[in-house]
């Protein structure tokens, strides 16, 4: 799918927030959610369930996990998030920001290794594998709540854990002679959550030896629990404060007015986020709008929100899958269900969904080439209808 940035949906402003993360009432699926925060706080996919006050992600036998994301985006600013990591080999847990044109700052936990976090960022998605940076006074991960936190400035991004600085990043140490540019982090991004089969079978050689090995389908977690988890309590937003740009937030939505996706391109302005139906576009937001009456508007035809819609079921560790929409709990890998409208069911071949389009080749043996993204590449290829671009 191409895009540019003027045909992205206006991302909704960022506003200061604590989510409590004990229900579900404010989370959508991608195949409902048409972009208006009023509606949602977290939009995702997989299976999200709540229990004793905190949101799992799961991950069943054979699927490729669940992703929740915020819907509104921070410019700058300080996330935290209380939570406990999966654990075994293959399993990967994430926290991280992400923006529309591939900035990202990461924290990554790997199953195997309960005492580490690992810390990354990118600039629009460029693979440099210099700007990792490993966190390792860590206490059992995934019997233990840490508060994790990033404090992001135009200037620095720092990495905190239970509130001490681990990791500190200047702008000033990121400037890039060939592009003549900093390859930092600056444009608005959305707090993701995610957990992910990075060791799943069919996954290049380097990516699986990243994640500690090969996921284990019939380990003692899958017998127990039914699924692989990682547990979310509290999350926390707190905006960059700032009169004038970049990182202000005054406005109702960010958008772009360059294609170079930098910090002086992004605006902070006053157009919609909201789409009419799946049909619309940053270009044209009412496309479809007949579907708005008397029909559900995300009941479009077209296919344009890979694995389509499913309901969160009742699981909680050491009870059952209940899956809906027909994912298949037998082995299949379809925890998509049947898709939006004609969409095909997404099969786990990758570690991320492929919903009857092409998969990226992967350089089998080389970690770079097959994990550009690391974990927020599960979250691209799902595409939130926030931040849809064709």
């Amino acid at each position: 799918m191409s895009f540019t940035l003027d045909s992205c949906v206006p991302a909704p402003v960022c506003k200061d927030k604590t989510y409590k993360m004990d229900s579900l009432d404010r989370y959508q699926d991608i195949g409902k959610y048409l972009g208006d925060p009023a509606k949602a706080d977290w939009v995702g996919q997989g299976e999200p369930v709540v229990y004793n006050g905190n949101v799992l992600l799961t991950m069943p036998k054979n699927s490729v996990g669940t992703v929740m994301a915020s819907t509104t985006y921070m410019w700058y600013g300080n996330v935290k998030a209380k939570l406990k990591t999966s654990r075994g080999a293959g399993v990967v847990t994430a926290f991280i920001l992400f923006s529309d044109v591939k900035d990202e700052i990461d924290y990554e936990f790997v199953g195997v290794d309960l005492n580490t976090a690992q810390t990354n960022y990118y600039f629009q998605g460029i693979p440099d594998y210099q700007n990792t940076g490993n966190i390792t006074e860590l206490t059992n991960t995934y019997d233990n709540f840490h508060e994790y936190e990033i404090q992001w400035t135009p200037d620095e991004i720092s990495w905190l854990v239970d509130g001490k600085v681990h990791r500190t990043k200047k702008k000033s140490e990121t400037f890039n002679a060939t592009t003549n540019q900093y390859h930092f982090p600056q444009t608005p991004s959305r707090v993701q959550l995610s957990i992910w089969p990075g060791g799943l079978a069919t996954n290049a050689k380097g990516t699986i030896d990243w994640a500690g090995g090969e996921i284990d389908w019939d380990s003692p977690e899958i017998k127990t629990y039914s699924y692989y988890f990682a547990t979310f309590g509290q999350i926390e937003v707190e905006c960059y404060k700032t009169n004038s740009p970049p990182g202000t937030n005054k406005g109702v939505s960010y958008y772009y007015n360059d294609a170079r996706g930098t910090n002086d391109t992004v605006v902070d302005g006053n157009k919609r986020t909201s789409l009419k139906s799946f049909l619309g576009t940053g270009t044209d937001m009412d496309a479809g709008s007949s579907a708005s009456s008397g029909a559900d508007p995300s009941a479009s035809t077209v296919n344009s929100v890979p694995g389509g819609s499913v309901n969160p079921g009742n699981q909680v560790p050491g009870g059952s899958i209940s899956s809906s929409d027909g994912a298949d709990s037998s082995g299949g890998g379809n925890t998509g269900g049947t898709g939006t409208g004609s969409a095909p069911g997404c099969q786990s071949t990758e570690w991320a969904q492929n919903c009857g389009g092409t998969t990226n080749n992967k350089n089998d043996g080389v970690r770079g080439a097959d994990r550009t993204l690391g974990a927020s590449a599960f979250a691209v290829v799902i595409g939130f209808v926030a931040l849809l671009c064709l």
